[in-house]
């Protein structure tokens, strides 16, 4: 019976669930944000390269 009774205990135990949760929920912000980050790192790095040349055609005017 103490078998069957430990059965019963590791049933009704809910405390690796919430770890479960976190850890899904983890990965999502992860996923998330490096979804985000490809998706405008391109575009920076495109308005990065604008912002260089022309800053690299303009002459300093001095008197």
């Amino acid at each position: 019976m103490k078998f069957v009774n430990m059965i019963k205990n590791f049933r009704k135990d809910e405390d690796g669930a919430v770890t479960v949760d976190w850890v899904v929920l983890t990965a999502a912000i992860v996923g998330l944000g490096l979804a985000i980050m490809f998706s405008v790192g391109n575009g920076t790095e495109a308005l990065a390269n604008k912002i260089s040349s022309k800053l690299s055609t303009q002459t300093l005017g001095y008197k």
